[in-house]
């Protein structure tokens, strides 16, 4: 028997329902399961009928903004958790089926192993019943107006190949014991081959969302016993065994893109392992990848934060425990696939210790939804996956596992733990597109308090996304509104109750040494030239500025700031002018805990009211420390047990510190390393690291085909009135080639969609002509009501172009243009504010469109014939019976999917036009 399969086959069966009848705690999670599935036994649930759909207010209480609780009973009426009000409405019906497919897909597989493993014959037949039905809603669904890739239950790929898990689970289980007619298996194979093809297709790399699409394709295999296929999906470099080897790096075995995407995709990628052990495939015999997967269930253990929830860094969500049962049940089928000895019995221990957390709406877990929370979990709160799978082994009463300091290399994460405390400083890069502009990050947890947290991400379709995308969010370092691209960690070590870790970003260091009652922190700048240097502090609790001061109205930015779209949400901005010397003092308080900060260093302080933690509708007070020089530091002390009379001494050499009449001080030594002496006695802190490891990943974004254009001279200006009248029609750029297209759910049809474009100038604007060739020209009035279906711009979502150009002096200026109802044209600028206007009209053809428009910019004037500017034109396909574009065409060269695109374009991928 191979231990820990999730579907088993029928020899496998009859050893399982052994092991459940001899053991009390698989008994136990039976009744668990049992109780999730009651009311599915006496009366059918319902099974949405419409395709679930990703849109900004679907799910969203209109009056308070929270989010609606999933009944899964409910498909029609929502309940709001705030304000106990009921909504209605096709947008939150359609968000309700996002979560009620899956949710029915769980049922389902509750259903079959209670069928096959406690001979429950109404189990087996309601799940039959409900296979069926779902796959008659597959077949009717269509496939378009996707978010992430091609599907039709849902918006996005991932979510079908989690969904298609764990329905074919309850289909392989029934067919292993002879319940499932072959009525039923008919439908299943249709859906199977259909979901095949899809995901198959859409192949996201190394992304998290993979090792899903990895998992059903293995599933699928198993479903059709095709060898093929299995190999395919399990041995490529974007199957399990190069998902596995690759995107859980280095000694740690962190998933590449952060702790919150670690635990999803390691969830993706144990359903692929027990899939794949079905096909008679098991990766884990091999002894290096057996270890690297133990390193992987563990790498959470070495991040956590003390309250055990995990650190919310790059888009993570922000507080989720690490006991939230989803989690647990992979430790614990981990445990049950590495057997004795492993350090999973301590982590386990730890986490079945701490209260119970309310259950987490998660797509990968929603076997919790509308039952009560325990007051503590234990294995059998786990879902049918776990009785399946886990090996009922008690757990060793001595087991422990201490939290300690260590250095996650693959990620650039220096973690210190002095006395239970926990503080982080962020190096490395920024992580792919999860990442954020948080490079030389601090955090602090101490006394049971999180003090300075990473905010992670709300929502992705709400506007708060630009503020916890933004540099100000963080407790990092911003250089002239910014965060440099990646740090590198230049020290690390820990030594009793005494850490610290340095990292650099470009001209900037920050120092960090972590005692059991102080934290020291050290950000320089060196530079050739003036630089602005902002720190920014987001302590939580009520805070005050303790030394004596007055405050006056301030500015907090201009147009440098990284994330123009955060500036709006944040308020009431004042600048602290100091009556005396000597360090500002701010103090932060919650409940019986305290800490105090000490900022010494010259650099003025500003407060404003910004956008709280992600789920909360408070705008509490940060802080910003901003100076401008070519060289300068910014010293901090943070008292984790804040002494009255505390004396921050900053000197050339180093720092002191009294304290109630003792001493403690901190120097650096002409090796580079740190020396902090303490009432104590001396200690030396080493750890110097001279070259860094460099993370890299397989799949980046590649340059550009070799695309030039012309731009002839235009001795006069062309008529700009939707013809191409006054143009020079010589040098035609065409776009109509499959390499140009990114698709969405339907191939490219030269027939159906392409273009023409022309490029003139002269020293007044650059002018383009478009012929757009497609047999309808979708429109919509500027003053429409908003889409709200994200974040994105409602006008991607019409027949229109996006224009991207880099002048000289590598400035970009980019527009989405557009045709309006009234003939003229509508422009909406992409990025910062500039000089750069359109202005221009169209006209609709007998074979689609014509649009005319002029660039104006100031730079202009300075240019001359031979002169290259990038340049790139993307043309957007819609059509009226579409809420999302079907395609773009790119003239720099598409190759690839449209989703998730926006209305961005990398320019690094931009051609090349030359000034005739």
């Amino acid at each position: 028997m191979q231990k820990g399969c999730a579907v088993l086959s029928a020899e496998q069966l009859e050893n399982r329902r052994a092991v459940v009848s001899d053991s009390a705690l698989l008994q136990a999670l039976a009744n668990r399961v049992r109780g999730r599935v009651s009311r599915v036994l006496r009366e059918m649930p319902p099974v949405p009928r419409v395709k679930a759909m990703l849109s900004r207010d679907g799910g969203i209480c209109p009056t308070d903004g929270s989010s609606l609780i999933f009944d899964p009973w409910s498909p029609s009426a929502h309940r709001c958790p705030t304000c106990g009000q009921v909504v209605t409405g096709e947008r939150h019906d359609r968000h309700w089926a996002r979560a009620q497919h899956l949710w029915l897909a769980e049922r389902a597989a509750d259903l079959a192993a209670l069928a096959v493993l406690l001979g429950d014959e109404a189990a087996a037949l309601r799940a039959g019943e409900l296979l069926a039905a779902q796959a008659a809603v597959y077949l009717e669904l269509p496939n378009q107006d996707n978010v992430l890739g091609p599907t039709h239950l849902f918006f996005s790929t991932y979510l079908e190949s989690m969904w298609i898990t764990s329905w074919l689970a309850a289909a392989f289980l029934l067919r292993e014991a002879g319940l499932l007619a072959d009525e039923r298996t008919e439908a299943i194979d249709q859906v199977a081959e259909e979901a095949a093809a899809l995901i198959g297709e859409f192949n996201e790399g190394l992304s998290n969302r993979q090792t899903w699409n990895a998992a059903a394709l293995v599933a699928i295999a198993a479903w059709f016993g095709d060898e093929e296929l299995v190999q395919t999906s399990v041995e490529s470099r974007t199957g399990l065994l190069g998902l596995l080897a690759d995107g859980f790096e280095g000694g740690e075995g962190m998933w590449w893109e952060g702790e919150n995407y670690h635990l999803f995709a390691l969830r993706g990628m144990m359903t692929g392992i027990q899939w794949a052990r079905v096909n008679g495939v098991d990766l884990l015999e091999d002894p290096e990848l057996r270890t690297h997967f133990e390193r992987a269930l563990l790498a959470p253990s070495l991040t956590a934060l003390p309250d055990l929830t995990f650190p919310a860094r790059k888009d993570s969500r922000f507080g989720v425990s690490l006991a939230q049962p989803a989690y647990l049940e992979l430790w614990e089928i981990g445990r049950s696939w590495l057997g004795e000895g492993t350090l999973l019995n301590g982590w386990l221990q730890a986490l079945y210790r701490v209260p119970a957390p309310k259950p987490d709406h998660y797509d990968a877990w929603l076997h919790d939804s509308g039952l009560e929370s325990p007051i503590r979990r234990s294995a059998a709160d786990l879902s049918w996956w776990a009785l399946l799978a886990v090996e009922p082994r008690p757990h060793p009463d001595d087991a422990a596992m201490a939290a300690a300091s260590c250095f996650i290399e693959s990620q650039g994460l220096a973690l210190l733990r002095p006395n239970g405390s926990y503080v982080s400083l962020e190096c490395g890069t920024a992580g792919g597109g999860h990442g954020h502009p948080d490079r030389l990050n601090l955090t602090l947890h101490a006394g049971g308090v999180h003090w300075l947290p990473d905010p992670g991400t709300g929502s992705y379709v709400d506007p708060s996304l630009f503020w916890y995308r933004s540099v100000w969010a963080h407790n990092a370092p911003a250089v002239d509104g910014a965060s440099p691209l990646e740090a590198r960690c230049e020290a690390f070590d820990s030594r009793g109750n005494w850490g610290w870790a340095r990292g650099r970003a470009g001209e900037v260091t920050r120092t960090v040494v972590a005692g059991p009652e102080l934290v020291f922190d050290l950000v320089e700048l060196e530079a050739r030239t003036a630089r602005t240097l902002e720190l920014p502090w987001h302590l939580q609790g009520e805070t005050r500025v303790a030394s004596p001061g007055t405050w006056t109205a301030a500015e907090l930015v201009d147009q440098s700031v990284e994330s123009v779209e955060s500036v709006g949400s944040v308020e009431s901005v004042e600048k602290f002018r100091p009556s005396g010397s000597g360090p500002v003092v701010i103090e932060a308080g919650a409940g019986d805990a305290r800490i105090r900060l000490h900022l010494a260093g010259g650099a003025e302080l500003l407060r404003a009211a910004g956008p709280g933690l992600p789920r909360e509708r408070t705008s509490p007070t940060f802080y910003l420390q901003r100076i401008t020089s070519t060289s300068t530091h910014l010293v901090t002390l943070i008292e984790l047990v804040p002494v009255d009379g505390t004396e921050l001494t900053v000197k050339q050499d180093g720092v002191s510190v009294r304290r109630t009449g003792s001493l403690t001080s901190l120097g650096f030594t002409a090796s580079g390393g740190a020396q902090v002496v303490t009432p104590e006695g001396r200690l030396d802190l080493g750890g110097v690291r001279l070259a860094p490891a460099t993370p890299t990943h397989l799949f980046r974004d590649h340059p550009s085909w070799d695309a030039v254009a012309l731009a002839l001279p235009a001795w006069s200006r062309p008529a700009l009135d939707g013809s191409l009248e006054g143009f020079d029609l010589e040098e035609p750029i065409t776009l109509e080639g499959e390499h140009q297209y990114r698709r969405s759910e339907h191939p490219y049809d030269p027939d159906r969609f392409a273009a023409d474009a022309w490029v003139n100038w002269n020293m007044e604007g650059l002018y383009l002509g478009v012929h757009v060739r497609k047999p309808e020209v979708v429109v919509r009035q500027a003053g429409a009501p908003p889409l709200e279906l994200d974040n994105e711009p409602d006008d991607i979502h019409l027949d229109g172009i996006q224009l991207y150009l880099r002048w000289p002096d590598n400035q970009v200026a980019a527009f989405v243009i557009v045709p309006d109802p009234s003939g003229a044209v509508r422009a909406r600028r992409i990025g910062p504010e500039g000089e750069a206007q359109v202005t221009g009209a169209w006209s609709e053809t007998d074979d689609g469109y014509l649009m005319s428009v002029a660039v104006t910019d100031p730079r202009l004037a300075g240019l001359r014939p031979g002169i290259r500017l990038g340049f790139d034109l993307l043309i957007n396909e819609m059509t009226s019976d579409r809420v999302r574009r079907l395609g773009q065409l790119v003239w720099s060269g598409g190759d690839g999917w449209v989703y998730l695109l926006g209305d961005r374009q990398n320019p690094e991928r931009f051609g090349v036009l030359e000034l005739k």
